[in-house]
């Protein structure tokens, strides 16, 4: 019902910062929670930070608390992820996904709807 695709990732210096952007396309993308979430290499899919479909619950990761913002623009069919003060072990492949949640889970089981991923890459 809802493809995704991520955008906006490359290579940052340690300290530095990146915008990912998610756009959907679908009927009615305003039904869904969103979620962000990253794999590193050899590592198991890990919760970054999601929010409600209206906007109004937001929770993260404790890694991110203070550094990274979500944000969703229902008119646009977008989600954003704003990342400040990365480190090396943000790189990662980020995802977006879309999920029928009441409100938001952590989980990656939870959510319906994947994108390709956008490489992350934050150099030492």
């Amino acid at each position: 019902q809802v493809q995704l695709v991520e955008s906006g990732g490359g290579l940052v210096q340690a300290g530095g910062s990146l915008r990912l952007s998610c756009a959907a396309s679908g009927r009615t993308f305003s039904i869904y929670a969103m979620g962000w979430f990253r794999q590193a290499p050899g590592k198991e899919r890990e919760f970054v930070t999601a929010i409600s479909k209206s906007g109004g619950t937001i929770t993260y990761a404790d890694s991110m608390k203070g550094r990274t913002t979500i944000s969703r623009d229902n008119a646009k069919n977008t989600v954003d992820l704003q990342m400040n003060s990365l480190k090396p072990e943000d790189t990662a492949v980020y995802y977006c996904a879309a999920g029928r949640l009441a409100v938001v889970a952590v989980t990656a089981s939870e959510y319906n709807y994947w994108g390709q991923g956008t490489q992350v890459t934050v150099s030492s």
